[in-house]
Parts: structure tokens; C-alpha cells; sequence
């Protein structure tokens, strides 16, 4: 297991050393002066000028990366150009708002999708697998943006029990934070929801008829802990494996997500900053996403190798 630990973080470092440094070369590649896009062009010369040399940009590219890598190993993350403030101030919150949408999502999902793969499996070619399989095939074919717009028009205006709302901290406003949250995991949930309710079923479908559970069978076991205990256990590897996708499926939907509904989560945040040309702020928040989804295939991993002691070091 250690040295299982050492490969993988090992491998991510690398991999954010990577994300750093293609993040660092895209964003220099958005067509436009930088620095009168924050200014506009109502700014002076000596105006631009200042501001290029605070955004290190009269350095020589060599430098600028240099100095990119070495900053961002002290721990700073560097100032927002637009709002003057340093990144640290406002990232934490909004990844954390966004990763409450997103485990809260993937939460619902797993319990709901378990539970009914679990039951179109065990009732299979029956009307109840069916009706199971077209929902999750539903939910699948629709796009988020689709479904998050018909339930915000459903239940924002058409049955207004969910009307827009400002954005309340969940430390100030309790129930208005619960309010305004309901609609962006609902869209979240739905086709993070269907695709764990189709691997279940296909993986305890297969399960079902492996050896190991015909002997379980065959030795009087009652049906019920046949399935729970055999089946889904063995099932549960292949469903673990398709949720560290689902999980980074989620937080790349939450650019939609946020951006329907007025999340302020990291997304939109983002987004702004790539209209604004605000280098630090898009720097930071693709390198706190890339850690985020190298954490979860990680922690995805060592889960399957619990749940599967035979698992390999590769």
C-alpha cells in the first residue's frame, strides 16, 4: 500500500506540474491586449503600461514563467487583476460552494442509483426493469442545460414554489440556502443519477451469474443476503470506478449549473475571469479544479482496492 501511495502521488504532482504549466501557456494565448481588457479602452498609455508591468508581462516569457512556478510553489496564488483582491480571499468559498453541489449531487446519486440498479437487476425483463431502463436511458440523453432550464421555468415561474432567490450563506439563512439549492442538485442529480443506475444493473446482472453466487445459492443462503452480500459487493467495484468519472463529470457541469441558476461556486468564477483576462484568478481555479479531480481518482482508487484486496499495484 505505501508504495502504491508514493506511485500515485508521485504521478500527481506530475500531473498538476502539467495542468500548471498548459494553463499557464493557454491563458497568454486569449487573443487581446490583457491589460486594457481590465482597463478598457477608456484607459491611457501610462495607465496600460502600469498595469502590464504588474501582470509581469513586459518580462521575458522565459521570466514569466519562472516566476509563475515560483510564486505559486511559495503558496501565492497572485492578486486578482479586476477585483485587486488576492485569490485566496475569494477561491475557498466559492470551491466550496461549488463542491456542495456537487457531493450533495453525487450523494443522491449514489443512493438512489445503487438502490435502483439494484432493484431493475433483481426484476430483470420485467415491467419494473423497463421502466427503470427507459428513466435512466431519459436522464442520460437529456443535456444538463436542457434539464436545468425546464425545472427552473417548472418550478420558478410556471408552479412558483422555487422562485429565484439571492444567494444566502447557509450559516446566515439556513432555509433560503436550502431553498435556492434544491433545483441546481435536482438537474445535477439527474444524469449523474441515470448513469450509476444503468452500471449497477448491468454489473449485478452479471454478477448474478457468476460462480460465486450460484454457490452461495446452492448452499441455502436466503436470497436476500445472496444479493446484498455477493452480488452488489462484487457489483459495487465496477460502480465505484464509473463514480470518480461521474464525480468529475459533476464538477465540469457545474459550469452550466451555476451559470442557470447564479451560483456563485468556482465556475462562474472562472468564467468571469476569462471574459475580464484576470490571469491569476483563471490560473488558480483550473489548478484547484485539476487537484481536486487527481484527489478523487485517488481516493477512487484506494476505495476499489478496498473493496478488492486482489487489486494490483499499476
Amino acid at each position: 500500500m505505501r508504495r502504491f501511495l508514493a506511485k500515485r502521488f508521485a504521478q500527481a504532482i506530475l500531473q498538476l506540474l502539467l495542468v500548471g504549466t498548459i494553463v499557464f501557456f493557454l491563458v497568454r494565448l486569449i487573443p487581446g491586449d490583457p491589460a486594457r481588457a481590465v482597463l478598457g479602452d477608456a484607459a491611457t498609455d501610462e495607465q496600460i503600461a502600469a498595469t502590464r508591468a504588474a501582470m509581469h508581462l513586459e518580462e521575458p516569457f522565459l521570466s514569466q514563467f519562472a516566476g509563475f512556478w515560483t510564486r505559486l510553489l511559495q503558496g501565492d496564488l497572485g492578486t486578482s487583476l479586476i477585483s485587486g483582491r488576492p485569490v485566496m480571499q475569494d477561491l475557498p468559498s466559492r470551491i466550496g460552494n461549488s463542491l456542495e453541489l456537487v457531493l450533495i449531487a453525487l450523494a443522491i446519486s449514489l443512493v438512489a442509483g445503487i438502490a435502483l440498479g439494484r432493484i431493475a437487476a433483481t426484476r430483470a425483463d420485467k415491467p419494473a426493469d423497463h421502466a427503470l431502463v427507459a428513466g435512466s436511458i431519459f436522464g442520460i440523453s437529456l443535456p444538463v442545460f436542457v434539464i436545468g432550464t425546464l425545472l427552473l421555468l417548472v418550478f420558478a415561474f410556471v408552479v412558483p414554489i422555487l422562485p429565484p432567490r439571492r444567494f444566502a450563506s447557509p450559516f446566515e439563512d439556513p432555509l433560503t440556502h436550502l431553498q435556492i439549492l434544491i433545483l441546481p442538485v435536482a438537474t445535477l442529480t439527474a444524469a449523474s443519477c441515470a448513469v450509476v443506475t444503468r452500471m449497477t444493473r448491468a454489473a449485478m446482472l452479471e454478477t448474478l451469474n457468476a460462480d460465486h453466487v450460484r454457490t452461495a445459492r446452492a448452499k441455502g443462503l436466503i436470497e436476500k443476503h445472496v444479493i446484498n452480500r455477493h452480488a452488489l459487493r462484487t457489483a459495487l467495484l465496477s460502480v465505484v470506478s464509473v463514480t470518480t468519472v461521474e464525480l468529475t463529470t459533476l464538477i465540469g457541469s457545474t459550469v452550466l449549473v451555476e451559470t442557470i441558476f447564479g451560483w456563485p461556486g468556482m465556475s462562474s468564477l472562472l468564467m468571469n475571469a476569462v471574459g475580464q483576462r484576470d490571469y491569476p484568478v483563471i490560473q488558480a481555479v483550473v489548478l484547484a479544479a485539476a487537484t481536486i479531480v487527481i484527489l478523487v481518482n485517488l481516493v477512487g482508487d484506494l476505495v476499489v482496492r478496498a473493496l478488492d484486496p486482489r487489486a494490483e499495484d499499476n
